[in-house]
């Protein structure tokens, strides 16, 4: 399955220039998706990282692999499951909950194609475990294990605003 730029753009809740997703290359439902990010030097990140010498960003090549890893669960949503969406609720978007074992072996600069990989590791009704590296050149330039969670975004208001009336509690009763 091939997808352009435009197909991953309606399936991803991001958007430029936050997309960090061009095509969709491969795709095994439920099991693998290959995806390629062309790295442009016009990306406003680079301006500031770092002025004398552009390097991709780390956190950024995790946030590349998150995006892959959420096409990967998109595609692979059976119809038939009924969603929350699909049964009259508001949509769901899939966030990284979790991360383990980030490695950043090698740079990524402008000019570089960047392919990512995910592997689904588990698959739930409303959370996944997969495994992702991005690669360059056939070079793994970054891995990394994450956990993702589908819910709402009124849901994912709730448990900021709980976790942020935590933190403002245990400030005063210090």
């Amino acid at each position: 399955m091939y997808l352009g730029f435009e197909e991953v753009r309606r399936l991803l809740p991001q958007a430029p220039p936050f997309l960090f997703i061009d095509q969709v290359l491969e795709f095994e439902p439920g099991v693998r998706i290959l995806c390629k990010k062309n790295v442009s030097g016009g990306e406003p990140f680079f301006a500031g990282h770092f002025p004398e010498a552009a390097v991709f960003p780390g956190v950024l090549l995790t946030e590349a692999m998150a995006q892959a890893a959420i096409l990967l669960l998109r595609l692979s949503e059976d119809p038939g499951a009924g969603s929350a969406s699909d049964q009259g609720g508001p949509p769901e978007r899939m966030f990284m909950i979790g991360t383990q074992r980030n490695r950043f072996l090698h740079p990524v600069f402008p000019g570089d194609s960047l392919f990512l990989t995910v592997e689904a590791d588990k698959i739930l009704r409303e959370a996944a475990m997969v495994s992702a590296k991005a690669e360059v050149d056939d070079k793994e330039v970054a891995r990394s294990s994450m956990t993702l969670s589908a819910m709402t975004w009124e849901r994912f208001q709730a448990i900021r605003l709980q976790t942020t009336a935590g933190q403002s509690s245990a400030e005063h009763s210090s």
